[in-house]
């Protein structure tokens, strides 16, 4: 019987490990493992700004929900008050009003419009958007010499691959660049706040704070 046991707990612990690494979650496991002001140590947002935005999206999420059910499908995500609205809406009626709704949100400072008006994506697409987002997300880590791969958010839809985020302008270059050769992605959005990058400061001196600047949404385009 223990032998028995002790094969289950091997078979769920090499499940979880496996899922893990399929969601390219790798960095936030290891950092959660560590202790929970991990993640937050590593969030260039304010810890206020991370509850906000978790706060932002599940008010949307839930007054989508109420007033068009299965009729559309339509991604609420926030990055330091900065909402992206992406997936599909029947008509443009509807994507004018569920824009509407995330401009009237408290704590939303800009919005990012990028539903699509159409049928639903069907499963098959979700499944794929979800893959290339892992896919991304693990050039991200590969890529940690060039920046933090928990500073970029990335949202797939019908392979165009959204990136948010508080970062340098090159991070943000070499986030999108790596985010372009990935396979399967069609396009990509680069929806930023950029800081100046300011010079390392002496040891004695305490951290330089920094401004972030928004700024209008860029597509790069991919490789042929």
């Amino acid at each position: 019987m223990s032998q028995i046991r002790s094969i289950a707990v091997a078979v769920a612990l090499l499940a979880t490990a496996t899922a893990t690494l399929l969601t390219g979650c790798v960095p936030l496991v290891v950092a959660g493992a560590v202790g929970g002001t991990a993640l937050v140590a590593t969030d260039r947002r304010s810890v206020g700004a991370q509850a906000d935005d978790e706060a932002i999206e599940l008010k949307l999420a839930d007054a989508i929900n109420t007033q068009y059910g299965e009729s559309v499908h339509a991604i609420a995500t926030s990055y330091n008050g900065i909402v992206l609205l992406s997936g599909e809406v029947p008509n443009q009626g509807i994507w004018a009003s569920i824009g509407n709704l995330a401009k009237n949100t408290v704590k939303v400072r800009i919005v990012h419009n990028e539903l699509a008006v159409g049928p639903n994506a069907d499963l098959s697409v979700r499944s794929n958007d979800t893959f290339i987002t892992s896919k991304v997300k693990t050039r991200f880590v590969e890529a940690s010499k060039e920046f933090s791969a928990t500073h970029v958010k990335v949202v797939t839809q019908r392979g165009i691959v959204y990136l948010m985020g508080i970062v340098t302008r090159p991070e943000g270059d070499a986030a999108a660049r790596i985010a372009s050769t990935t396979t399967g992605v069609v396009r990509v959005v680069k929806l930023f706040e950029y800081i100046a990058a300011p010079p390392p400061p002496p040891q004695t001196s305490p951290p330089a704070t920094s401004t972030t600047t928004p700024t209008p949404a860029t597509t790069t385009p991919v490789p042929k």
